[in-house]
């Protein structure tokens, strides 16, 4: 199973993708942590994200696509995968095609997790009630800037999946197993089509 799981900060993914791993016994690929891991292991393309990063700049799309294509080379990612945090813009969507058709891979999903803006908010508000503010960026300002940044520059690559009949979404607001079953059945969908 190899998968893309979409949707706004705080929306559950993380949460979604931990259970997703253990039901297919694949890997979550997260960006953040597949950088860090190259720059740790002073790979080639991690010293030249080191490097980018040192500056203060953004890592750009060809230096995150080389290093997801060395992540997809390793022995545990042979049952599958789930990207978390990438593709975040329709080119880096290109990109990812692009590398997936070279390496003979393709995607049998992609799933958007539907939120209500200011649901999505209150809750994160009430975590941080809950939790003493433990997340420092668990306030209204913090998740409203998110969701608008989200909305300009992610929520175009659903419209991208969707022109290539990839999408499913799903009502990310009902309870963790609600959702569960729902991203359950739409990659039951996706894999049967």
């Amino acid at each position: 199973m190899r998968l893309i799981l979409l949707g706004p900060p705080g929306a559950g993914k993380g949460t979604q993708a931990q259970r997703l791993v253990a039901r297919y016994d694949i890997v979550q690929l997260s960006t953040g942590d597949m950088l860090r891991a190259a720059v740790a292991a002073g790979t080639p393309v991690g010293k030249r994200a080191q490097e980018i990063m040192a500056r203060g700049d953004l890592v750009p799309d060809d230096v995150m696509v080389e290093i997801i294509a060395d992540r997809l080379g390793q022995p545990d990612v042979a049952n599958g995968f789930i990207l978390d945090g990438f593709p975040r813009t329709v080119a880096q969507a290109e990109a990812l095609d692009e590398l997936l058709e070279k390496l003979g891979l393709n995607l049998d999903a992609v799933v958007e997790m539907a939120v209500d803006e200011e649901e999505l908010i209150a809750r994160i508000v009430n975590r941080a009630k809950e939790t003493g503010g433990a997340r420092a960026d668990d306030n209204e300002a913090t998740a409203r800037r998110r969701f608008a940044v989200y909305t300009e520059q992610t929520a175009p690559v659903s419209g991208y999946y969707e022109g290539k009949g990839m999408l499913s979404t799903v009502d990310g607001m009902g309870t963790m197993d609600e959702v569960a079953a729902a991203i359950e059945g739409a990659l039951t969908e996706a894999t049967a089509a």
